[in-house]
């Protein structure tokens, strides 16, 4: 019997990129597969609870009605193998399905992208996580990505390069995908200035102009 942990599942706003403002369930996988600098999201195994297909499917669905369904984490492709046994059940009660992923695991998307309608990606940069990614590891993924709808978030600090700034509008280009800047927050707080947040977003939208500013909104309304 196929079982994944989840860290919890709450109805609330959604706070980041397009789809800001629109009410879905929130799913929050555990394990992430990297160690972002900024990250301060609390999804550690030891406080979670481990649920079958069939139970997570009946937690779901004592809401009665169709909902957006935000695959959140850590990292949600890393349950790809729970994943594949859950979303064509969850997709015949009417549910769509938000995939927020780090853009990193190319193989495990292939498995569940039939079942995704919508793909919320960061593009990591490492002035902001303190990791390097291969520009190739989001190419390969984007370009499997971009069968369906598709947008890229960037979380920035001051140190973002020219160079990052470049090669992220590259692979926005390449698959015509809409870029979501966001700012950095630590707690309720940028981590840059506003003068900082303006300068950087004319460097992108000068280049590329399918790009929106838009932080962390969940936070200023103080919801999950």
């Amino acid at each position: 019997m196929t079982k994944t942990h989840i860290r919890e599942i709450f109805l609330s706003i959604q706070g980041e990129g397009p789809y800001i403002g629109e009410e879905q369930l929130f799913i929050r996988f555990c394990k992430c597969n990297l160690h972002c600098a900024y990250c301060d999201t609390d999804f550690e195994l030891s406080k979670s609870k481990e649920y079958t297909v069939q139970e997570l499917l009946t937690e779901i669905n004592k809401y009665d009605r169709p909902l957006t369904l935000s695959l959140t984490g850590g990292e949600p492709l890393l349950s790809a193998e729970f994943l594949k046994e859950f979303l064509p059940q969850a997709k015949q009660y009417g549910h769509k399905i938000y995939l927020e992923t780090n853009a990193t695991l190319t193989e495990k998307l292939e498995e569940v992208i039939q079942f995704v309608d919508i793909i919320s990606a960061d593009i990591k940069l490492k002035s902001a996580t303190g990791e390097e990614i291969s520009s190739d590891v989001f190419d390969n993924f984007f370009e499997i990505a971009s069968s369906k709808e598709l947008f890229a978030k960037v979380v920035f600090n001051k140190n973002i390069t020219d160079e990052e700034i470049q090669s992220s509008i590259a692979l926005a280009k390449k698959y015509n995908f809409e870029l979501i800047l966001q700012p950095e927050m630590s707690g309720n707080n940028f981590t840059l200035t506003t003068a900082q947040i303006e300068e950087i977003f004319k460097k992108f939208i000068t280049l590329y102009p399918q790009t929106r500013l838009i932080p962390q909104m969940h936070k200023f309304l103080n919801v999950r």
